[in-house]
């Protein structure tokens, strides 16, 4: 499927446009998978149902994946915007049309984790869950998993 954001980017879920180098790229210096091998990342990308966002030159500058079984249960993960686009919406374009996706419609939980992008994922009617003890997970450091960058 393909969307189009009014300032003529084109978001596209065919997973072969999906630039391994700029999702590696990202993802190795980000907080949450610093030093990430770009192996993992293609694995990533193969397993999950991805959004990439581009330019109308093809190049690529953001993207969101969902791990899913695409009937009960989404992972929202990998969320970006390059920097050199942000200001544009692109965040706000790319969730939405993850969440806006066939293959979500029907999912009962959606989650994600995010230690900086609170208000964008509220937007999108996403809250805190409730310390209610039924959430659990195992949480390792990235730099633990993939070494030190």
């Amino acid at each position: 499927m393909k969307w189009t954001h009014p300032e003529g980017f084109e978001a596209d879920d065919d997973a072969t446009r999906v630039d391994v180098d700029v999702v590696h790229g990202f993802l190795s210096t980000s907080y949450w998978a610093p030093g990430i091998p770009r192996e993992v990342v293609a694995r990533s990308i193969a397993g999950s149902l991805n959004v990439g966002v581009f330019t109308a030159d093809g190049a690529m500058v953001a993207f969101a994946r969902a791990v899913t079984d695409r009937a009960t249960f989404a992972w929202i993960a990998d969320v970006f915007v390059v920097p050199e686009q942000r200001g544009h919406g692109l965040g706000k374009f790319v969730v939405a049309t993850l969440l806006e996706h066939p293959e979500l419609q029907g999912v009962r939980r959606v989650m994600l984790g995010t230690e900086d992008a609170h208000e964008l994922y509220r937007r999108h009617g996403f809250t805190e869950l409730a310390a209610d003890g039924r959430m659990m997970g195992i949480r390792r450091d990235p730099a633990d998993i993939y070494g030190r960058p």
